[in-house]
């Protein structure tokens, strides 16, 4: 408990209490992690726009040769993902702006870069198909760990950065 201000209750202390527990009780909220995905499909369009730029410049310098990158484009939603779950902060940019992470839930383990692309595939596949994606979040909603059918069927968590 912090030591209120005058005038003011005292408050419980969130991040001291989910310290201490281990991380399959600690969970995200969906809507947390849907502001995030908001958000990052902001920072794809700009990763897409960035790596556009890269390839067209690639292409001119080899004489068009490498104009055949532009087949990668459709996967830089799962590239970015991959970079940044599978990265050292274990978390896209729009899940570190709304304080989430990816874990492995039994041990709190890191996320390789390969288990983020696939977790990045199985979402996008999910939200291209309307059953598919309700599928997905009915799993979020019944279970009190709040884990999408995606991240159980890769053995992940999202939940709050500490």
């Amino acid at each position: 408990m912090q030591n209120p201000q005058p005038g003011y209750a005292q408050r419980f202390d969130t991040a001291r209490y989910a310290d201490s527990l281990p991380v399959p009780f600690v969970r995200a909220s969906l809507g947390g992690r849907a502001v995030a995905y908001l958000l990052d499909i902001l920072f794809i369009f700009g990763f897409t726009a960035l790596l556009t730029l890269v390839i067209t410049v690639i292409g001119v310098v080899t004489f068009g040769l490498g104009w055949t990158l532009f087949a990668v484009l459709p996967a830089s939603g799962i590239i970015y993902s991959a970079i940044t779950v599978g990265g050292p902060k274990q978390s896209t940019i729009g899940q570190r702006l709304m304080g989430l992470r990816v874990v492995a839930p039994e041990t709190g383990a890191r996320v390789d870069i390969i288990t983020a692309a696939v977790h990045a595939l199985l979402f996008y596949v999910a939200i291209s198909t309307f059953l598919l994606w309700c599928v997905d979040v009915i799993f979020g909603l019944v279970r009190s760990d709040r884990r999408l059918g995606h991240d159980l069927l890769l053995g992940l968590a999202v939940v709050p950065a500490r």
